[in-house]
C-alpha cells in the first residue's frame, strides 16, 4: 500500500501565496507521476498539475498555468505545489495523486490515478 499525507494550505489574501506538500511512503516505486487536484464544494475534482513518470515533464491546467508550480523531491519523496497571485476562484480542497503506472495522456483525469491524499482546504479571501 502507498500512503500519502498532505501540509499546507490554510487561509490566505488574494495575490498571496501557499506552498502545498504531499509526503509519500509504503510500497512506492522510484518511477512514479504525482499531481495535485482540487475540488470545490458541488463541483468534479479538477486536475491543478502533474509531474510524468520520468519527472521530467510538467502539466499544468490553463487556469494556473504561470501562478502554480508542481516539482518534487526524489530523495524525499515528497511533492509540492507552489501556488503564488492566488484568486478567490483557486479556493478549494486539493488533494495530491501518485501513480506508478499511469500514461501521461491520462494525467488529467481523476479516475485514472491510483492513490490520493485526504486534501488539505485552500481559503483565498481578504
Amino acid at each position: 500500500q502507498v500512503q500519502l499525507v498532505q501540509s499546507g494550505g490554510g487561509l490566505v489574501e488574494p495575490g498571496g501565496s501557499l506552498r502545498l506538500s504531499c509526503t509519500i511512503s509504503g510500497r512506492t516505486s522510484n518511477t512514479y507521476a504525482s499531481a495535485w487536484f482540487r475540488q470545490s464544494l458541488g463541483k468534479e475534482r479538477e486536475f491543478v498539475a502533474a509531474i510524468a513518470r520520468t519527472g521530467c515533464y510538467t502539466y499544468y491546467a490553463d487556469s494556473v498555468k504561470g501562478r502554480f508550480t508542481i516539482s518534487r523531491d526524489n530523495a524525499k519523496n515528497t511533492v509540492f505545489l507552489q501556488m503564488n497571485s492566488l484568486k478567490p476562484e483557486d479556493a478549494a480542497v486539493y488533494y495530491c495523486a501518485y501513480d506508478q503506472r499511469i500514461i501521461t495522456s491520462s494525467l488529467r483525469l481523476p479516475s485514472e490515478w491510483d492513490y490520493w491524499g485526504p486534501g488539505t482546504q485552500v481559503t483565498v479571501s481578504s
